[in-house]
């Protein structure tokens, strides 16, 4: 298959892309860092213009992994975050409604949609209270994707992304924490330690989007992302500690952090029909993930 990874330089992006080339099949690279990689083109970020990805009509996926994914930034700068997670993405639809349209597009988008829910697990029906621009501009990129498939017979589909985690991933929780453990006796993080995420390991996630590539329908439909298992943070930050082996003391303030929700976990069950199972529990991907920190960052910083 001929499968093109917008975002490919990103963490989700260049994990999909390693994936797919150890399965034969003929990766296109796009991105806005200059490289001379063969079978990779650069993008301008003023322009978006996505064209020369599918002017020869022979793309069989398209996968965005591209856009903005930090909550606090799209309180800051909304305006950039709209032109991240919504205009690209009516860029690409405009390009594959053009050039290709045989083309199946999967879109990231991400648990912020739903917000705080009302009830748990989370299911894709369930009601969309996105709490930051983030989750909003999220909700719309994936309306356009329903908009093109049922007015222009696009083949799309959104990928509602929970906590997605591993190696190479240089921000959000564990990234977080590292850091400080760098700079400070203690740890302080946002909340009271009891909010809960659904951690996906990377390598799952992967796995899950070959499931949906091979299953799903491509109606505009969205699909949650996740391992279906709700851990404390609490929890996962102490054990991430252990594995790093540092004995640092954390210290949760109390004070909420704008954007963040309180209680997660996802109702996998679609995803389950498609054949996907997790493989990587949650303290086995923490090791992992730690064990690339201490392998690699830890390294640098000597």
């Amino acid at each position: 298959m001929n499968i093109v990874i917008i975002g490919i330089k990103g963490f989700i992006g260049s994990h999909c892309s390693n994936y797919f080339k150890s399965q034969g099949h003929h990766v296109i690279g796009c991105d806005i860092i200059d490289s001379n990689e063969e079978n990779y083109f650069s993008i301008n970020s003023l322009e978006n213009n996505f064209t020369k990805l599918f002017e020869n009509g022979q793309v069989d996926y398209c996968i965005n992994a591209a856009g903005s994914a930090n909550v606090s930034y799209s309180y800051e700068f909304p305006e950039k975050d709209f032109e991240l997670n919504v205009s690209l993405v009516i860029n690409i639809l405009a390009a594959i409604k053009s050039h290709c349209i045989s083309c199946k597009f999967i879109n990231f988008s991400s648990a912020a949609v739903y917000g705080n829910p009302i009830q748990l697990p989370i299911k894709e029906n369930s009601e969309l209270r996105p709490l930051s621009p983030y989750g909003y501009h999220k909700m719309l990129s994936e309306k356009l994707l329903l908009e093109y498939h049922r007015f222009f017979n696009l083949k799309t589909c959104s990928l509602r992304v929970f906590s997605a985690y591993g190696p190479g991933l240089r921000k959000q929780l564990f990234w977080d924490i590292f850091q400080k453990t760098r700079l400070n006796t203690s740890i302080n993080l946002f909340g009271t330690g009891q909010e809960s995420r659904d951690f996906i390991y990377i390598s799952d996630l992967v796995s899950a989007v070959d499931c949906i590539m091979a299953k799903a329908e491509f109606k505009g439909e969205a699909i949650n992302i996740a391992s279906g298992d709700e851990t404390s943070i609490f929890k996962v930050a102490n054990e991430f500690l252990n594995q790093l082996s540092i004995n640092q003391k954390l210290i949760f303030s109390g004070a909420e952090k704008s954007g963040d929700p309180k209680n997660w976990r996802a109702d996998i069950s679609l995803l389950k029909d498609f054949n996907f199972s997790p493989m990587t529990s949650i303290n086995e991907g923490v090791k992992k993930y730690a064990n690339w920190l201490i392998e690699n960052e830890l390294i640098n910083l000597v």
